[in-house]
């Protein structure tokens, strides 16, 4: 059984969604504000957040922070924005991916099937060698942990499948598109500044300095590549 959180302070929108993942493989919790989100992941055994940024009390962007404290729980935002710069920071806060209202019940559907695809099922796939290093960085797939120069880097499902592609074939050139088709499995649609965020989000954490990488380095008009160190 798979856990899903909704968590919306419109409770219309939540018996909506309620409707739309409507599946017996799916157990749904429901929460009504950012606080009540953060105590159900901590308490529940959550698989997904569906988590709106525009509540009362705790919004959903301090939510996602505080989450991201103990949890890399694959987290969807909701939103009633469509400006770039609110999606870009939810993705930069660590985010898996987002939605905005009004959706629709096949984009729903098909996000959280991508989501929990990728977070049940890709992740217990056996990779053959599990375990790659490149420069400073190991990445164990046995374990689904991240080390640079020795020390553990805590990365969310986003970003450590974007880390396993690129470190899977240093030297190689994907374009934000490629990346986006193969770790989110949907359609390239606004990629380039998710595949982005993401990348930025990653060097933050792996680089030294991250304005002047030694790893994760842009391609310009190409793409994005893993820096061959070996």
């Amino acid at each position: 059984m798979v856990n899903i959180l909704i968590c919306d302070d419109e409770r219309d929108i939540v018996n909506a969604l309620k409707i739309y993942l409507n599946d017996p493989e799916y157990n749904i919790l429901t929460a009504y504000s950012g606080r009540e989100a953060v105590e159900t992941v901590r308490r529940e055994d959550v698989h997904l957040c569906l988590l709106d940024i525009m509540m009362p009390e705790t919004d959903g962007i301090r939510a996602l922070s505080m989450i991201r404290e103990f949890s890399n729980v694959p987290v969807i935002f909701l939103t009633a924005k469509s400006e770039d710069t609110d999606k870009i920071l939810g993705l930069n806060l660590g985010a898996d991916d987002y939605i905005t209202k009004p959706f629709s019940p096949l984009e729903v559907t098909a996000r959280v099937r991508s989501q929990l695809r990728r977070y049940l099922v890709l992740g217990s796939r056996t990779r053959e060698p599990e375990v790659r290093t490149v420069g400073g960085i190991e990445l164990d797939d046995r374990s689904k942990s991240v080390t640079c120069d020795g020390e553990p880097v805590s990365l969310t499902p986003i970003e450590y499948e974007i880390l396993k592609l690129l470190i899977t074939h240093p030297g190689q050139v994907f374009s934000p598109k490629a990346i986006y088709e193969q770790v989110w499995h949907d359609v390239p649609l606004g990629s380039d500044n998710t595949v982005a965020v993401h990348i930025r989000h990653l060097r933050e954490k792996l680089e030294i300095n991250p304005a002047e990488p030694r790893y994760l380095k842009v391609v310009w008009g190409q793409g994005y590549k893993m820096e061959d160190k070996r």
